[in-house]
């Protein structure tokens, strides 16, 4: 589900789920796994990446689907750890956008440090009200600190997916590159930032994401269960029930 690559001291953790790295329990139990494996082993920085065209589709919505509420809210608990593991690492994390990164994948960046994306057709957003979903406070708090609060508000309110030079122009992505130099420019902005003073460094860092760390500071204190009762709402299931019907048509 991961392909694990060192590159010195930075480790770059690929997704690694074909065909479009959908997010199941099982790959973000091993994203949390290889994250705190890393700084472990000594790791200074980390570059989460993706396959050429595609970061990640975001939430496996057909897997979701089939599962009772149990088995939702620990997939949307599992998440939120994720997101809580990425806010809390001790070393700065760059996202390599290789591609699309709709809904969860776009959530997964916005916890990372520096986001590098592919130029060319490729978009990135919180589309949850499209697919009937309401994103709760604790992922529009991670919009709000990366692209301002009124820009934050048109994009979640509409659910808008945006293309490359979009995302570069609202602050969402920090750099754009050809999709073959991706990771290559993610490693450099790594690079260029653990070359500074480390112990200044991560001190400001740490103050500059002290907001961040403390939203996520204890994970069951989110509003989970309201997050799972807004799924169970029948506008929600018809919505995610028709866009899974689509998808199943598009793969015949």
């Amino acid at each position: 589900m991961l392909t694990i690559t060192q590159h010195d001291a930075v480790i770059d953790i690929q997704f690694a789920r074909p065909p479009v790295n959908a997010l199941n329990i099982n790959l973000l139990r091993a994203l949390q796994t290889a994250l705190t494996d890393a700084v472990h082993t000594g790791a200074r920085g980390i570059v989460l990446s993706g396959a050429q065209g595609m970061f990640s589709a975001g939430v496996d919505v057909p897997a979701l689907l089939a599962c009772d509420r149990a088995g939702v809210r620990e997939f949307w608990r599992e998440f939120f750890v994720t997101c809580a593991t990425l806010a809390r690492l001790p070393v700065p994390v760059a996202a390599a956008i290789t591609g699309h990164s709709p809904a969860g994948g776009a959530v997964l960046s916005l916890f990372c440090d520096y986001r590098v994306m592919a130029q060319g057709p490729y978009r990135i957003g919180l589309n949850e009200v499209q697919v009937g979903l309401i994103a709760p406070d604790c992922i529009q708090m991670a919009l709000r600190r990366v692209v301002g609060a009124y820009r934050a508000e048109r994009l979640l309110v509409s659910g808008a997916l945006i293309d490359a030079e979009q995302a570069l122009a609202f602050g969402f992505v920090d750099e754009l590159t050809t999709v073959e130099q991706v990771t290559t420019r993610a490693l450099h902005w790594l690079n260029e930032t653990l070359a500074l003073p480390a112990h200044a460094m991560s001190g400001t860092r740490q103050i500059a994401r002290a907001d961040l760390i403390a939203a996520y500071a204890d994970v069951d204190a989110l509003p989970i269960d309201t997050f799972v009762d807004a799924f169970y709402h029948p506008q929600t299931q018809a919505t995610l029930q028709a866009l899974v019907a689509r998808l199943k048509s598009k793969a015949k």
